[in-house]
């Protein structure tokens, strides 16, 4: 093709740009469709929905920018930032948005895919909770609806009883603003037995609730807090207000000065003590929180995981921190070290239901019967750490679950089947925290630890850790 040729169209749109919106032959102006601004957003956080609460796969995975979802990768940069939002009210106020369109709906929709009930999820999550134009999300949802051919008979449907919850907000709000709502029966009533109908409310209701922005610094707590306008709790936490803008963009982070951990998560690493110079093994360790921390102490850290995967960013944070440590893809059912280590830290894999307020959709797939499978492996790992460690070394056993049975009774049976360890009693001062040491001298943490101070009620992770000592 000539140059004349790829010139034309351009003089064409100049020529129509001058006439100007009054010229000659000038086209009208439309106000754009508003079942198709934003549509792409709505689509994708739909269909993120569907894989996250059906398919049972981890929300992050889906919104990663690159390898996860393609609708919402292709996004722009405020529309991924709406996904994100729709996605975390909806996750979150689940069990009360179920409880709302189960009063609208006569009767349940019999569309197999679950399509149609993504559908009215997210735009329910936005005329109940977020500041979207009700019209907007009714008509948008309607044009998806109408878009897909499984959900299209349905469209009216869709119409109708969002423009009914539209009629209707307050009064449904207010008759299902009950905490419980949005956690599973079978989640909430174990937290019931294990913490009480009071703090298992507390729990509940904190999970609504975005939560703040830790960072583990490697030294001056204090001045990194001034530095970044945020409070120094716990250690060697900077707690700041969630920022807007990319956690990269922060001080400090090109420097490698810190990283990001939740509060609680930075404890069971300081259980292990002085580790300057010893050889301590991270089990399960990506993303690598818990290896920096051991890292930074002096230790000579190997970190094994079973996912390469992650393994690829635990070196990659490891790099950005200036830290090093041995770095292990394996399955721990086949790894054998070449000699017992001095301290190990199990960070065994769990339910997660420490991390719902972070990881909404926690709560959403998971699954009673999970918990029983997790604990048993939860065992056998346990069981088999043991055996790595030198006489005289610690074993620090975590989960981030709020589940007993996934850490107070693991612990409990361990100890009674291996006569040569002990409970080493966790003290107070440890924690960098108070009330977080059971009778029995173990951490928990809930998210509902924290006293609701300024600056720090975004409450903490939940987890557990034992420390224990091979006599």
């Amino acid at each position: 093709m000539s140059d004349d040729s790829n010139d034309r169209p351009a003089r064409a749109r100049s020529a129509r740009a001058r006439k100007g919106p009054g010229g000659k032959g000038a086209r009208p102006r439309r106000e754009p469709d508003p079942s198709t601004v934003g549509l792409a957003a709505r689509r994708a956080a739909v269909e993120i929905l569907g894989r996250v609460v059906t398919g049972r796969r981890p929300l992050d995975d889906e919104l990663r920018e690159t390898g996860g979802h393609s609708g919402f990768a292709a996004l722009a940069a405020r529309d991924r930032a709406l996904v994100r939002a729709m996605l975390g009210t909806a996750l979150r106020r689940r069990g009360q948005i179920a409880a709302i369109l189960g009063r609208l709906l006569e009767r349940p929709v019999p569309e197999k895919t679950g399509i149609v009930l993504d559908i009215l999820h997210v735009a329910a999550a936005q005329v109940l909770f977020m500041e979207v134009p009700d019209r907007a999300a009714v008509a948008i949802a309607v044009a998806l609806a109408d878009a897909d051919d499984r959900a299209r008979r349905y469209k009216g449907l869709v119409n109708a009883v969002l423009r009914r919850l539209v009629a209707e907000r307050d009064d449904l709000l207010a008759a299902t603003a009950q905490p419980w709502r949005n956690a599973p029966v079978w989640l909430f009533a174990g937290w019931q037995k294990a913490y009480g109908e009071e703090a298992a409310l507390a729990i509940a209701e904190m999970h609504l609730l975005e939560p703040n922005l830790d960072l583990t610094v490697k030294a001056d707590p204090q001045g990194w807090a001034e530095r970044l306008g945020g409070t120094a709790i716990g250690g060697n936490t900077v707690r700041l207000a969630r920022p807007g803008g990319r956690i990269e963009a922060l001080e400090g982070y090109d420097a490698g000065a810190w990283w990001v951990q939740d509060a609680a998560a930075a404890i069971p690493a300081r259980l292990l003590g002085d580790v300057a110079g010893l050889r301590v093994a991270d089990l399960c360790a990506a993303p690598g929180g818990k290896t920096a921390q051991l890292a930074a102490a002096g230790g000579r850290v190997t970190a094994i995981d079973i996912s390469a995967r992650r393994l690829e960013r635990l070196s990659q944070n490891l790099s950005r921190l200036g830290l090093s440590a041995e770095v292990v893809a394996a399955d721990l059912a086949d790894y054998e070290p070449a000699a017992p280590f001095d301290a190990i830290l199990l960070d065994a894999p769990c339910s997660a239901t420490g991390t719902i307020r972070r990881h909404p959709e926690v709560a959403w797939n998971r699954r009673a019967e999970d918990v029983a499978s997790l604990a048993a492996a939860q065992a056998l790992l346990l069981e088999r750490a043991g055996g790595w460690l030198k006489p005289g070394g610690r074993l620090v056993y975590c989960t981030c679950s709020l589940e007993p049975a996934e850490g107070e009774l693991v612990v409990a049976r361990f100890l009674a089947a291996n006569p040569n360890f002990a409970r080493l009693p966790v003290e107070e001062a440890e924690t960098g925290f108070s009330g977080l040491v059971t009778a029995e001298g173990d951490l928990r943490t809930l998210p509902v630890s924290l006293p609701r101070e300024p600056r720090q009620d975004g409450g903490l992770d939940g987890f557990f850790a034992a420390r224990l000592v091979r006599r």
